[in-house]
């Protein structure tokens, strides 16, 4: 009966705080596994965005300097085109002086020949006429000063003269001409301006004649 009873004996089961300790150690080995799996995930994800990032970076990098490479060719071709305008203007502007010296070495030459003057007034007639002819194909217009109203806009007073003949501050002499080119004062006129006669005594300064100086 011993025997039986022993063979018998009922496989002592485990207590309550040793099945609470495996089932708790189970999930917990499943826990850090998953949490160190989400944070490589997080990694990866990071170092893709990293790439990606640089490579956009890289991108715009590459589309600055095309842009910057871009607007030095379009500012050198600017400015050589600019250079190649006023070369072009000058070189017209040059040539068209040419004529001029022609008729100032025709003058010259009438000079040289002697007679009683008259050619050489002729010849320097007609350089001066080819230079106004030129300056006006320019642009380059002169402008009338004496009898006009003073304005410090067109005209440089380098003189003021007492003058019971002309209104105060009237331009009655002219030492060089003025000239314009478009609305703009290429160069003001010298002159003299009329002011009202001294009341002392003595004789009011001589009045010049007005004129054209060149």
């Amino acid at each position: 009966m011993g025997h039986d009873e022993h063979r018998h004996k009922p496989e002592s089961q485990p207590g309550p705080e040793e099945s609470s300790q495996d089932a708790a150690s189970g999930p917990i080995e499943l826990g850090s596994e998953h949490l160190a799996g989400s944070q490589d995930a997080e990694k990866t994800a990071l170092l893709e965005q990293v790439a990606n990032k640089d490579k956009e970076i890289a991108e715009l990098k590459d589309k600055y300097l095309r842009a910057l490479a871009d607007t030095e060719n379009v500012r050198k071709r600017m400015r050589q085109q600019n250079e190649d305008a006023v070369r072009l203007q000058r070189e017209g502007l040059l040539r068209d002086l040419l004529p001029i010296t022609d008729n100032l070495e025709r003058a010259v030459d009438a000079a040289r020949g002697g007679g009683n003057g008259k050619p050489i007034v002729e010849g320097v007639e007609m350089v001066l006429r080819s230079l106004l002819d030129f300056l006006r194909n320019h642009g380059v217009v002169p402008r009338e000063a004496v009898g006009q109203p003073f304005d410090p806009q067109f005209h440089e007073a380098v003189d003021h003269i007492e003058s019971g003949t002309h209104p105060p501050n009237t331009v009655i002499t002219e030492f060089h001409r003025g000239y314009q080119v478009g609305e703009r004062v290429l160069r003001p006129a010298r002159v003299a301006v009329a002011k009202a006669p001294s009341t002392e005594g003595g004789p009011p300064k001589n009045e010049p004649n007005g004129g054209n100086g060149h």
